[in-house]
């Protein structure tokens, strides 16, 4: 039987935007990282890993759409998502709650920024992500 609602994700996906898609991204990637502050407070190790792979494979996702013939903005987006990268597998590594912390406001920070972009009229926005 065809569960109507998993029908229903996947074509909300397949019609949003790529900026909608960067800001789903970046939703879920916040979604874990608080996650991962909780489980690391309840001792729940494994839990916690779980939580912070996924939201180091969504940042490896964001890198991998960022369209770098735009220039200067995808470099830089690179570089920070090369850099949450780098923080979220520290903070799994040592299970240390400090890093995390870091990186929430910049990750919040960025997704304000696509959402402002995503308000945009459509004629002033490329369809490319970065």
């Amino acid at each position: 039987m065809v569960n109507p609602y998993a029908t229903y994700k996947k074509q909300a996906v397949n019609t949003m935007t790529p900026v909608e898609i960067v800001i789903r991204g970046y939703d879920e990637c916040e979604r874990q990282l608080n996650r991962a502050l909780h489980f690391i407070d309840s001792k729940e190790h494994v839990q916690a890993h779980v939580a912070l792979d996924k939201a180091a494979e969504l940042v490896s996702a964001l890198r991998t759409v960022l369209d770098m013939n735009v220039g200067e903005i995808s470099e830089n987006l690179d570089s920070l998502y090369d850099f949450f990268f780098r923080q979220i597998v520290q903070a799994d590594i040592k299970k240390d709650k400090e890093i995390i912390h870091q990186i929430l406001p910049q990750i919040a920070e960025l997704k304000d920024a696509f959402v402002q972009i995503s308000k945009l009229p459509k004629s002033n926005v490329s369809t490319d992500v970065g």
